[in-house]
């Protein structure tokens, strides 16, 4: 089977929807199939390559708009590129770059869409933006696609509440890059979070939260709420308690997440929460919000609250950070969740439905 896996981002840059990408290419490779990921050229990448693990990539002409993560990506070619690969089925991830919407659109072969994101995410202005790019993405788009997969079940819900038959939706998650290893780092003296610096994230109510909690806060990542981020830890003289690392590599974030207590993710919106398996598979517990589907990703690893309520937040950090006992239970059930994630119970099922829709056929149901 000729698979080609499109998005306008992809290595070197590194999101939840890239890693995912890498990780079922590599594994669909290994079963003798070709797999091609055409993305937009990044500034420095090369037109095309082969990764170390067999599959290829082919970049098209684009430019970019840094005004949020991910940027804005204008491209040119992606009908042209597609049609070159002829593909026996294609993937798409992404909804938000109005010229790759435009030749996946116009494109004839057998597709699918795969739904990372909630549909209508976003807070204020950005939330306008996004239902009005859904509305159109959905009117113009998506009736193109012989199949949707969906990454939790609360979007695969979703998906089908707005109209969409059951039987056109399949629930494919994302897993783990690899087995985790034992963690045998001693607890450090901190409470961790990680991610992009969004509002969608909810980070804020974490800051407000960490008035009433004793212990340090550490945020990794990178974002347009950095700044503003930044401000209110001054204005709430919580400098001595919150501190922001911006983005670390992956040695310095792996040992970060093997010292940490606990793990925080206070999110507005979470279709699934890559992140939550990622930091539950170091064996600690986390502290979320009930939003979308990451209840169902953290399972009993952790304790899920209301979002945007700093004082549920510091309460229930407050809670494992004073109970041993606890804390090390829901980390072992935690790691224990994290390792059903796994793309080894998932990969046949995604290269069924990609052969499915190859041969024009419904795939089997969940």
């Amino acid at each position: 089977m000729r698979f080609v896996d499109v998005n306008p981002f992809f290595f070197p840059y590194k999101g939840g929807i890239e890693r995912r990408m890498d990780d079922l290419a590599k594994r669909l490779a290994e079963r003798g199939h070709e797999v091609t990921i055409l993305t937009a050229r990044l500034p420095g990448t090369a037109e095309e390559e082969v990764a170390e693990s067999g599959y290829r990539i082919v970049r098209v002409k684009s430019r970019f708009l840094n005004v949020y993560n991910p940027p804005y990506v204008s491209s040119s070619g992606v009908l042209e590129a597609l049609k070159s690969l002829d593909a026996d089925v294609v993937n798409y991830n992404y909804r938000w770059a109005p010229s790759w919407n435009k030749d996946l659109a116009r494109y004839r072969g057998p597709k699918l869409f795969t739904v990372h994101n909630m549909w209508n995410e976003g807070i204020g202005l950005q939330a306008k933006a996004s239902s009005i790019n859904d509305r159109r993405f959905m009117k113009n788009v998506l009736p193109s696609f012989g199949h949707i997969v969906c990454v939790s079940r609360h979007v695969q819900d979703a998906t089908v509440a707005l109209g969409y038959p059951r039987e056109m939706t399949s629930f494919v998650p994302c897993c783990l890059s690899e087995e985790p290893a034992p963690n045998e780092s001693p607890e450090g003296d901190y409470i961790l979070s990680l991610g992009r610096i969004v509002k969608t994230k909810g980070l804020r109510y974490m800051v407000e939260a960490m008035k009433d909690v004793d212990s340090k806060l550490v945020i990794c990542g990178k974002g347009p709420e950095t700044k503003r981020l930044q401000r209110q830890i001054a204005s709430s003289g919580l400098q001595d308690k919150v501190e922001m690392r911006g983005f670390v590599s992956e040695e310095e974030k792996s040992r970060l997440m093997d010292g940490c207590r606990l793990f925080v993710m206070p999110s507005l919106f979470e279709s699934f929460g890559l992140a939550a398996i990622e930091l539950m598979s170091h064996g600690r517990p986390i502290v979320c919000t009930n939003v979308n589907g990451l209840p169902d990703t953290v399972g009993d690893g952790g304790i899920t609250v209301d979002p945007a309520d700093p004082k549920a937040l510091a309460e229930a950090m407050n809670r494992l950070l004073g109970d041993e006992d606890l804390r090390k239970d829901m980390g072992r059930k935690a790691l224990e969740h994290a390792r059903s994630y796994s793309y080894d119970r998932f990969i046949g099922k995604y290269e069924g439905i990609l052969e499915a829709v190859a041969k024009g056929e419904t795939p089997d149901p969940d």
